[in-house]
């Protein structure tokens, strides 16, 4: 592969393409100075388990071997979601100091990566950049650990029924795009009060349906006609690992996930609690909040950091526009979009609702999708983002949260640089289709004037 490239130790995971970016030897070495890191923190024991793509196997295997290399006693988990990865530190059914998942997310088949949790927490930022030092220094501690498999299905299993009840029967069809989902989401599903239809539930990681990133629409249009054709009461998709969530209402309206939040506010939120969102959410989950009397609470993009954000609020639910949804009303305030859709079908079921319905309560805002426009490079990203914010902060009022998020008279505009990526990100939204299309023909005019280059069909 040759040399360690520092853009894939990103701001929340490390992730690339295999064979290029990614590989056994890196996965080694990150097996090394992650269990190095643990051992100096006086940690002993780490879980380790990974998702569905072709090269997972050899990627595990060795950075089972760096971990072990470096003396720690390892929990090998095997193939699973993501949220599994995450409960393996909250269950008392063994005990571990961090947690490491292989995982391309939402990735296509080609891309490969690892999501680390360390003492119940995300490992992002600056400690990833620790870590490429540690592996760039060669600085590893040598012991000999040990090694065992468990199965911690079983756990999440009962630890689910613990949680959920599902009163009456519902008809649900969940779209696994061949992913992770596949090995937990159709029999927990199963196992309750539900008429469960299934779509792309079989695990291929080569992904042949669609890439299994539900927050592109092109992605859910199946979903979206077996939820007409079949009328089914709601529609749910998962991305390949299982950690995000995008829902279908029965008269094929796609439920986007800040409108999720939104939904759920209402039989969760009490006067005075925080909600954290990201700056890319609709004013409609704002208005929804502020109607419930809690406490909007704006923040940046990325599931680490609304994960330790909703921990200084003490926040009972937190998400963001890309699909991560947090509970920690009755949860562990990780992203689990299994569960998330098992209460959504449990709110739809004990209360008789209609996810139309519901859909048709929140406030309505004309707003464009998450537009992502790519850039040369990580530097030239960073170059176009400073003459988009000098120019922009100039002229019209603005948070500086994440990026620049324009206050416009009947609506916004947000443009921010994507933290795993060379892409620069735009999302606007307005009060009417008209005041959106002049917002979003003002804003790419000028993106455009920087040498962004925007799709001719945007």
């Amino acid at each position: 592969m040759g040399k360690i490239q520092n853009n894939i130790f990103r701001e929340y995971d490390i992730r690339g393409i295999v064979g290029k970016e990614i590989d056994d030897s890196l996965a080694l070495k990150i097996g090394r100075g992650f269990g190095t890191y643990l051992v100096r923190n006086n940690k002993k024991s780490i879980a380790i388990s990974g998702d569905v793509r072709t090269s997972t196997d050899s990627l595990l295997k060795h950075l089972e071997q760096g971990l072990i290399m470096s003396g720690l006693n390892i929990i090998n988990l095997g193939k699973l979601p993501t949220p599994l990865n995450y409960y393996s530190m909250h269950t008392d059914k063994i005990k571990v100091d961090g947690a490491i998942q292989i995982t391309g997310s939402h990735n296509p088949a080609n891309y490969n990566g690892f999501k680390i949790t360390y003492n119940k927490k995300p490992f992002y930022g600056e400690d990833i950049q620790l870590l490429y030092n540690m592996i760039i220094a060669e600085d590893f501690d040598s012991s000999e650990g040990t090694k065992k498999s468990y199965n911690i299905i079983d756990d999440y299993f009962d630890m689910i029924h613990s949680k959920i009840k599902i009163d009456n029967k519902i008809k649900v069809v969940i779209d696994c795009g061949n992913a992770a989902g596949c090995i937990v989401a159709p029999k927990l599903y199963k196992s309750f009060n539900i008429d469960l239809h299934e779509l792309y539930c079989n695990i291929d990681g080569s992904f042949p349906n669609h890439h299994p990133d539900p927050t592109v629409d092109s992605n859910i249009i199946d979903l979206r006609n077996y939820v007409l054709n079949e009328k089914c009461d709601i529609g749910i998709a998962f991305d390949g690992d299982a950690d995000r969530i995008v829902a279908i209402d029965r008269k094929g309206r796609i439920i986007r996930p800040d409108i999720l939040m939104a939904i759920f506010l209402p039989y969760i939120v009490s006067k005075g609690d925080s909600i954290v969102y990201d700056v890319k959410c609709s004013k409609s989950l704002e208005d929804t909040i502020l109607k419930y009397d809690g406490k909007p609470l704006m923040w940046k993009t990325g599931h680490s950091l609304i994960k330790n954000k909703m921990q200084e609020e003490n926040a009972k639910l937190g998400g963001e526009m890309s699909g991560h949804l947090f509970f920690a009303d009755d949860y562990f305030g990780y992203d689990d979009a299994i569960y998330v859709g098992l209460r959504l079908i449990e709110l739809l079921s004990s209360k008789n609702l209609d996810s139309s319905s519901l859909l048709d309560k929140i406030p309505k805002y004309y707003s464009t999708p998450e537009l992502r426009f790519d850039c040369e490079s990580d530097e030239h990203k960073k170059e176009v983002m400073n003459k988009i914010f000098k120019y922009f902060s100039s002229k019209f009022e603005y948070s500086d949260i994440d990026g620049i998020r324009l206050k416009l008279d009947d609506g916004w505009g947000l443009i921010r640089v994507s933290n795993t990526q060379p892409v620069i990100v735009f999302r606007a939204e307005a009060g009417t289709n008209e005041k959106l299309l002049e917002y979003k023909s003002m804003i790419l005019d000028k993106l455009i004037s920087f040498g962004v280059n925007i799709n001719e069909e945007i």
